[in-house]
């Protein structure tokens, strides 16, 4: 549709501003110490702000005047030389302006009602000048090249800064980026040129988005669509984006958006079937088993071509009304395709996210997404950013809903450019799409693109916004629709004729109903359908699987050359004494030695499943040597700081491991990181919490992507997420993961909750997620104070045989004599048995649930089968009562163990809180929580304490 720019090269910097800038500056200082012809022409300039004018300064201590320099003893000589520098100095500070704040001035309202009251920035007596020089000539300012006056150069920058598009960069001090968009606008005066057939295919576009819009509102009558109505230049701005995408050589573009404008963007550039919009309208479709979720929020992923045929896949990421919180989901999904791909330049694959005004002000998650964007381990490529500007967020207006003056602020962060453009000027959403675009695919960062517009109707249709916005809805209803206008615009330039548009609309209309009686004939199905980007090869769905038996044992030869790897640095790599030490005892780990702890389990699960050519990606903060210093991953030479990674030097031809410390974020690394499992269903994608309260900062991933994106939008996803967990008396902070919430959130197989407690079992686990043929996410409550416990240990046997275990029993002699079973999960089972042999209590048994859910309670009966003489079976957690796994536990097994023997649970009491912030509290609650559950006497705590 447009060719292929020019390249393009800066202008070099203007030669005589550095000399002027210095004559002001010496002239600040002491005025005498510039020729007379300059002091006169600096007097006239206005005083900087907060200084008097240099008239009265004093001067030198000797009373003798500093000597004039060489170019102000020239210029006093010639003085016609010296007024033109000074002019021209004045004109280039005005160009520097208009580049600076042109956008300012900018027409960008299609309603006309924003006033900004910026008129005096780029006026001419602010620089010390006035009509009477428009007629002077000015020298060649390069990027403006061919004004011969300051007349026609002041034309030239309005036409460039201050028509409908207006452009951000005073915030770049990078002067190749700015070079580069500079001379692309001022060459241009910020024109495109479009040809008839690109105008008229716009037009078709405009005629597809608006009547899509009525079609719903007059058939679906009161149903909520979240109409692009007053945005409808979204659809063709699109198509711009993908058709110059494309001519970069972009195979694969990844869409996310909000709801408004959702279902018009699906049907209109996407390629979703109408007569399954309608469908879903009608009720006439179940989108799954588990409940689906409603039209305005479901994906879809299509091959789409561009109007000259060239082909790219374009998808539409699901997404709740969390408006913001499908950014880093999409870049995720994004830069897993391009691992999948080895597109390691990031050039052909595009991530397009579309946000509301409001949203991209007030959501937190767009900053983090905007500083992921160009960390190594987050990297894109770069996102192109579409925020359709309604100019009001539900009911609030921009002053009562951002403090500052764009909506897109928060993108100033980055070194990238800020394009905001009046949505009904074609012309220019075509030109800010070709600099935007061609912004991302040079220097591989982020581009804004302000889309100026309105909403036509309220939050929803049936909302009254005038109620709030009265004098807003009184412009809207005098305009006419941007299809109306630009449709007049073509006819006028005889572009096309009234029948042409005529019979666009009747075209349109025709396709429309032809879906909408489609659409009656879709049968209501149980099954789901064909979503975005789902892999048939792994299998989802309420499925046994997650309690089926999976192979992961390796074998030993396998295990040894792996665990050489792992304990092995280059020749010459100096390691740090502690790690060195470290290393030494691992590499006695595999040779049989002494028994594996937990951080060399852990590596050999990462390190076997790159072995056999699994891709694995580890990320969260400080994960590389591990929070708590267990894990040392990536080693670091200590003369040279040069990095080591063992897992990623085990072999030619091993998977790719990467091992990504995040930046201190847990929303936006999360999301990241689920969006890059679903693209990324054979490899093992971990995110790893600080600690496992943190997660709390990622609520909204884990509730409405997580836990129910399978039931919602048919998507499987196999995350791990690692959160230390464990009451070790280090406050509220830094003890629950809030495994409860997790257990309530479990139904139907939609993940796995796990509490391991040894280097076996974490082995097993994180290599079944790869193993298996179903995909769920994986929740370990994984161990602090286990890190080094000397009893959380596994043998080498434990890892070349066997598998995971739903359940470790534990018992001092006889089945038969066991009269109470103590049931747990996690770390408490180690300070059980403790208690345990101190009280001699052969009567109890300890039974571990490692996986809490799915609960195997098939197993855990015959279990407790085998304790001919039990009469109770009690719940211990070191959790308070309200939190932790007793709820669960007790409604899933108190209708099993009835009139077999009693269920009670043993806990701290209910609290607000996970935990206490005294550690001798801590220590004397669990002292005695233990000691009860193994039936020793206790002594109060308050009567410890005292002590």
């Amino acid at each position: 549709m447009t060719p292929e720019p020019e390249p393009i090269t800066a202008s070099p910097s203007f030669s005589n501003l550095a000399f002027v800038e210095k004559l002001y500056f010496d002239y600040l200082q002491d005025p005498e110490s510039v020729d007379p012809t300059w002091r006169a022409y600096f007097r006239e300039l206005p005083a900087p702000a907060g200084r008097a004018a240099p008239a009265s300064f004093p001067r030198p201590a000797n009373g003798a005047a500093r000597a004039p320099s060489g170019a102000a003893l020239a210029a006093a000589e010639d003085p016609g030389r010296a007024r033109g520098e000074a002019f021209q100095f004045k004109v280039d500070r005005l160009v520097q302006a208009y580049r600076e704040h042109g956008h300012l001035h900018a027409r960008l309202d299609p309603l006309g009602l924003e006033r900004r009251g910026t008129e005096a920035a780029i006026g001419l007596a602010t620089f010390g000048l006035s009509e009477a020089d428009l007629d002077l000539p000015v020298a060649d300012v390069g990027r403006s090249a061919g004004a011969r006056t300051l007349r026609e150069l002041v034309a030239r920058l309005q036409e460039t800064y201050c028509r409908t598009l207006g452009v951000e960069l005073a915030h770049l001090h990078d002067m190749d980026l700015r070079s580069w968009l500079e001379e692309r606008m001022e060459r241009t005066r910020n024109h495109i040129t479009l040809t008839p057939d690109v105008e008229r295919f716009m037009l078709r576009k405009l005629t597809e988005a608006e009547l899509f819009e009525q079609f719903l509102g007059t058939r679906f009558l009161g149903a909520k669509r979240f109409s692009l109505e007053g945005g409808e230049g979204l659809v063709p701005m699109l198509e711009l984006v993908i058709d110059r995408a494309v001519g970069h050589g972009v195979k694969d573009i990844a869409i996310g958006m909000a709801h408004r404008g959702r279902l018009n963007v699906l049907a209109n550039v996407v390629g979703k079937p109408v007569r399954q919009i309608f469908a879903e309208f009608r009720d006439r479709a179940i989108i799954s088993a588990g409940g689906g979720d409603v039209k305005y929020h479901l994906g879809y992923q299509g091959e789409h071509a561009t109007p000259e045929g060239a082909p790219v896949t374009l998808s539409l990421a699901f997404n709740p009304s969390h408006l913001e919180w499908i950014d880093t989901v999409v870049q995720g999904k994004v830069r897993a395709r391009q691992d999948r791909y080895r597109d390691l330049a990031r050039s052909g694959v595009l991530p397009i996210v579309i946000h509301g005004d409001a949203a991209f002000a007030g959501q937190g998650i767009v900053a983090e997404s905007l500083n992921m964007s160009l960390l190594d381990g987050y990297t894109v490529g770069g996102t192109i950013h579409i925020v359709v500007n309604n100019q009001v967020g539900f009911t609030t207006s921009p002053r009562d809903g951002r403090s500052t003056f764009y909506a897109t602020d928060v993108a100033r962060m980055l070194q990238i450019p800020v394009f905001h453009v009046n949505g009904e000027d074609l012309e220019a959403v075509a030109q800010a799409v070709l600099l935007a675009v061609d912004f991302r695919q040079r220097f591989r960062s982020d581009a804004v693109i302000d889309f100026w517009c309105y909403r036509k109707y309220g939050h929803n249709e049936g909302d009254e916004p005038a109620f709030t916005q009265p004098v807003m809805y009184q412009a809207i209803q005098r305009k006419p629709s941007l299809r109306q206008a630009y449709a007049a615009q073509l006819v006028e330039k005889k572009v096309v004729s009234p029948e042409d548009v005529d019979a666009l609309s009747a075209e349109a209309r025709r396709k429309l109903d032809e879906a909408y009686q489609a659409s009656s004939a879709i049968a209501v199905s149980p099954g789901p359908p064909v979503m975005e980007g789902v892999r048939a090869r792994y299998r989802g769905g309420p499925i046994a699987g997650t309690s089926a038996r999976i192979a992961t044992a390796v074998a030993p030869d396998v295990l040894s050359a792996v665990g050489r790897g792992l304990t092995s640095t280059p020749q010459g790599f100096h390691v740090h004494p502690k790690v060195a030490k470290l290393l030494e005892a691992r590499a006695e780990m595999v040779d049989g030695r002494r028994p594996v702890d937990w951080g060399m389990g852990e590596a050999l699960a990462y390190g076997t499943l790159a072995w056999e050519g699994a891709r694995v990606r580890l990320s969260g903060q400080d994960v590389r040597r591990g929070t708590f210093s267990h894990r040392h991953a990536v080693l670091f030479d200590q003369q040279t700081g040069r990095p080591y990674a063992p897992l990623s030097n085990l072999r030619e031809g091993q998977g790719v491991v990467e091992l990504r410390d995040s930046p201190l974020s847990e929303a936006g690394v999360l999301g990241f990181e689920y969006g890059y499992s679903l693209e990324m269903p054979d490899g093992l994608t971990i995110w790893e919490a600080q600690f496992g309260d943190f997660v709390n900062a990622a609520q909204v991933i884990i509730d409405q992507f997580l836990s129910s994106s399978e039931a919602k939008w048919n998507r499987l996803s196999g995350l791990v997420l690692l959160l230390p967990h464990g009451m070790e008396g280090q406050g509220p902070e830094h003890s629950s993961a809030r495994l409860e919430r997790f257990l309530e959130l479990s139904v139907d197989d939609n993940w796995q909750v796990m509490n391991l407690t040894t280097p076996a079992q974490i082995f097993h686990a994180l290599r079944r997620q790869v193993l298996a043929d179903w995909r769920k996410p994986l929740v370990v409550m994984s161990p602090k104070s286990l890190l080094r416990h000397p009893e959380a240990v596994s043998s080498l046997a434990d890892f070349t045989q066997g598998g995971l275990r739903y359940f470790i029993a534990d018992e001092l002699g006889d089945p038969s004599e066991v009269t109470r079973v103590v049931l747990c999960s996690g770390k408490i089972a180690y300070e059980l048995r403790a208690a345990r042999a101190a009280a001699e209590a052969r009567q109890v048994a300890i039974v571990r649930l490692e996986q809490l859910y799915p609960l195997n309670t098939s197993d855990l009966l015959a279990q407790l089968g085998r304790y001919g003489g039990l009469r109770e079976v009690v719940w211990v957690q070191e959790e308070p009562r309200n939190m932790g796994a007793w709820e669960f536990v007790n409604l899933h097994l108190s209708p099993l163990l009835r009139g077999a023997a009693e269920l009670s649970c043993l806990s701290r009491p209910p609290s607000a809180s996970p935990a206490a912030g005294s550690a001798t509290r801590h220590k004397l609650e669990q002292a005695a929580l233990v000691q009860q559950a193994v039936g020793a006497p206790v002594e109060p705590v308050a009567a410890q304490a005292s002590r």
